[in-house]
């Protein structure tokens, strides 16, 4: 249920030492980094949709029905992605 803090080693590596846990920090929805980086929502949900660290909340899926998922992204995976897709490939 609660995701594992990361190891000292895997903050620097990550460049998240600094960070205070992931309950704490402030989290965007999908509309505001789609607002914030000027991308479709569904670019949005392709690029966090299995990022470790983002909040997944569904709510109990009914029988027959589209199952919604709704994402809770918090800043330091936010920029953390950025920080990987700006790098020049």
């Amino acid at each position: 249920m609660f995701e594992r803090q990361p190891t000292k080693k895997e903050s620097l590596v990550h460049g998240t030492e600094n960070w205070p846990s992931l309950a704490e920090q402030r989290h965007y929805s999908v509309q505001e980094v789609a607002a914030l980086w000027q991308l479709s929502k569904d670019s949005v949900r392709r690029l966090f949709k299995y990022e470790p660290g983002v909040l997944a909340v569904s709510p109990r899926q009914r029988r027959g029905k589209r199952a919604y998922v709704t994402l809770r992204i918090p800043q330091s995976v936010l920029e953390r992605v950025h920080r990987n897709i700006s790098l020049v490939r």
